[in-house]
């Protein structure tokens, strides 16, 4: 799963309502800043010398290094803390996250019971709770409580399987954000924890988790996780199997079943048809978006049907003995054909949905185990990007296209289950409504709201969203979807924050985030990038922004910054930038190439130096995505990115704000501290350098509600006074 990120995880864009102005000249003394020694290493990379100075900061359980990063966070403190707005903004974005709002996820439909990842304020973390029915939740039930298993509040669910009888609950939990999983076993009716049937380690931030259940109920197929270099205490480096389980033995006595000789970046994701008791694995290797797949009868025996790099997305079992595959091959934007599992021939199978002018969205497979077609007894379903947004269509079994539900306008479609008869749920979420589940009744064609619905503490009443399109510089057009404030005009008045990603195929959807009211109070423009690298426009899309080509990613966000002020909604002097991991290496681009384009950044749990990243833990899962030093072509593209090594000295950079997590498994904090250190002594300007870490925290999974108040209020404080936001 690599640099997968989740930004509501980390940090919430918006805070709430609010009045007062924050505004304030606090630079900080650069006097203060913590003095970092330089210790030169030279590389060589085929015949070109490179030298840097902080490679020591890589040792991050060295007490000297504990020590500078100590220091850093209290330099960062004695800016952050005080920023006149602090106090005020603490209390509105507690009162707005901790207020008693509900939220639902991971919804999962087994006979007459309905289950989800209920998310509660002021509990630290989400919890599972069983209903009786999508229309009902009066009667919701706790089954497993993470705030109730450690008071601390760092420990998290990191997904859950329910059996197909509905009596057990399978649940890997993990701590500190590591996403270092250990499974569980719950009784349902009980909500007892069974004694055995307790399993280490079956997900990892680098290759996530899986399970699926026999069709009887009896056990289940999961992923097991192993140490490459189990001698070494040091090393961090996983690899990944399947195993099978039958309920009440020792895990020890657990049954191999698949991933010997598989690549060691593979990820996989398995599931099971109820009818047949055959099992599907989708490994894909690494984080670059090839794929292979093994089907595995009920007698025990596996056939693999594709192969890395062939053109084939997903698999899906049908309703016939067959499997429904999205394949590239000879149709970029993928088609849908009908395999025989007989057979499994991809090639000679039927086309079922040909090629279209939309993409089949394939990308949630890869990352969330999540299934893009949904396949009923008399129809099929299957969710579209559309360069951003997603929208959920519906066909038949010759092709032909049915009515499909009532959705939102530029929205994103999730979660789908089948439920009785041809009646299907889906979640349905924009940038200015909820997220909520919706049932459609195909008989009646009608679309109706069930209770399975986010209730937010605040409304984007009176915003605006538009969908406009930057020119790159190779004249590839962009897509912006701009946010705007109630009675914002296009008057270069305007503070402005854009957000971007790009990268691993991900297609940036529409997501509704509550606390982005304050943005709107305060008439900040809020803009969300359509990258290549991402998914939005299918694997060409992506292909364009990875590996050789990453250089791309950064001309298309730095055209969306700048049409922002060509066109006249803000100006560099108030405009900001935000992203993530992935996206926190677009910001070290942003910022290193483009210094004079903004005047703030916010670069979370991100990379930097991309000589040295495929050597973290993490680091192999994501050459597929960015490549390797080792091949001389991707060294230069690397190099010539890379933004630790592309900082100059003397020059003027923006003020900027790194945010870290100590217990990240997918971006190695160690990036964070040397790309601090080094722009901190090559910066020119009175602009602060800052760098947060914290101490109970990973990539952002799994942060518990007080983690996620601090770094909202950090971050937003931070922007609002570089803004000039009254």
């Amino acid at each position: 799963m690599g640099l997968r990120f989740n930004l509501t995880a980390f940090v919430v864009l918006g805070m709430g309502l609010a009045s007062a102005a924050i505004r304030v000249q606090a630079q900080g003394n650069l006097d203060d800043i913590p003095v970092t020694q330089k210790k030169p290493v030279t590389d060589d990379y085929h015949g070109m010398s490179v030298t840097e100075d902080f490679r020591w900061l890589e040792e991050g359980q060295s007490p000297v290094v504990q020590k500078w990063s100590d220091r850093q966070n209290s330099y960062a403190r004695s800016i952050l803390d005080n920023l006149p707005g602090v106090p005020m903004l603490r209390k509105q974005i507690k009162k707005i996250l901790s207020a008693k709002t509900v939220g639902y996820g991971s919804v999962a439909l087994s006979g007459e019971k309905c289950f989800a990842i209920k998310k509660e304020p002021p509990r630290q973390q989400p919890f599972i709770v069983v209903m009786d029915s999508v229309d009902d939740v009066s009667g919701a039930r706790i089954l497993v409580d993470p705030n109730e298993l450690d008071a601390s509040g760092t420990t998290s669910i990191d997904w859950y399987k329910v059996s197909p009888d509905g009596k057990w609950l399978a649940v890997s939990m993990s701590s500190g954000g590591s996403e270092v999983g250990n499974l569980s076993l719950y009784d349902v009716e009980t909500g007892k924890a069974a004694a055995s049937d307790r399993i280490q380690y079956v997900n990892s931030g680098t290759a996530g988790g899986s399970l699926a259940w026999f069709p009887d109920s009896s056990g289940f197929f999961y992923t097991r996780h192993f140490k490459v270099a189990p001698d070494n205490p040091d090393d961090q480096n996983v690899y990944q199997q399947v195993y099978q389980h039958r309920l009440g033995q020792a895990a020890a006595n657990d049954k191999y079943e698949l991933g010997k000789g598989f690549p060691q970046i593979s990820e996989i994701q398995l599931a099971m048809d109820s009818q047949t008791g055959n099992l599907l694995a989708t490994v894909q290797k690494g984080d670059g978006g090839k794929f292979a797949h093994h089907l595995r009868n009920s007698d025990g025996q596996w056939r693999q049907f594709s192969r890395f790099g062939d053109g084939v997305k997903q698999a899906v079992f049908g309703k016939q003995s067959d499997l429904l595959v999205v394949t590239l091959r000879g149709a970029p934007k993928g088609k849908i054909v009908r395999v025989p599992i007989a057979t499994l021939d991809v090639q000679k199978s039927p086309t079922l949905i040909p090629e279209g002018e939309d993409t089949i969205v394939t990308s949630g497979v890869a990352f969330w185990g999540e299934t893009t077609i949904l396949p009923m007894q008399d129809r099929l379903y299957v969710v579209y990007q559309l360069g951003g947004p997603s929208e959920l269509r519906c066909f038949d079994y010759t092709g032909q296209p049915l009515p499909a539900p009532d959705q939102l306008n530029v929205a994103a479609v999730h979660g789908l289950q089948a439920m009785d008869g041809e009646s299907v749920l889906f979640g349905n979420t924009s940038y200015t409504e909820p997220d909520a589940y919706y049932r459609y009744d195909a008989a009646s064609a009608k679309t109706l709201k069930t209770q399975i619905a986010n209730v937010s503490a605040t409304t984007m009443q009176g915003a605006r969203v538009i969908r406009k399109f930057a020119t790159s510089a190779d004249g590839t057009k962009i897509p912006l979807n701009i946010i705007l404030p109630p009675g914002v005009t296009a008057d270069k008045s305007n503070p402005c924050l854009v957000y971007g990603y790009g990268g691993y195929g991900v297609n940036l959807e529409p997501r509704f985030r509550p606390l982005n009211r304050i943005l709107m109070d305060y008439k900040v423009i809020y803009v969300v990038t359509n990258l290549r690298g991402g998914g939005e426009y299918g694997e060409q899309w992506h292909l364009e922004g990875n590996l050789t080509n990453k250089q791309n990613v950064f001309d298309d966000f730095a055209a969306c910054v700048k049409y922002m002020s060509s066109n006249g909604y803000t100006t560099p002097e108030r405009t900001a930038i935000l992203g993530g991991s992935n996206g926190g290496l677009l910001m070290g681009a942003a910022l290193t190439q483009h210094p004079k384009m903004v005047k703030a950044v916010v670069s979370l749990v991100g990379i930097y130096d991309m000589l040295r990243v495929e050597l973290s833990p993490n680091g192999a899962f994501n050459v597929t995505e960015f490549g390797t030093v080792k091949n001389k072509e991707q060294f230069k593209a690397l190099f010539g990115y890379s933004p630790y090594h592309n900082v100059q000295d003397g020059v003027d950079y923006p003020a900027v704000l790194f945010m870290t997590g100590e217990n990240d498994p997918r971006v190695d904090p160690m990036q964070s501290r040397k790309m601090t250190a080094r722009l901190q002594q090559a910066n020119a300007a009175d602009s602060p350098i800052l760098l947060r870490t914290s101490a109970n925290a990973g990539h952002g999974s799994g942060n518990s509600l007080t983690e996620q108040i601090e770094q909202s209020v950090d971050l937003y404080a931070f922007l609002f006074n570089h803004l000039r936001v009254d």
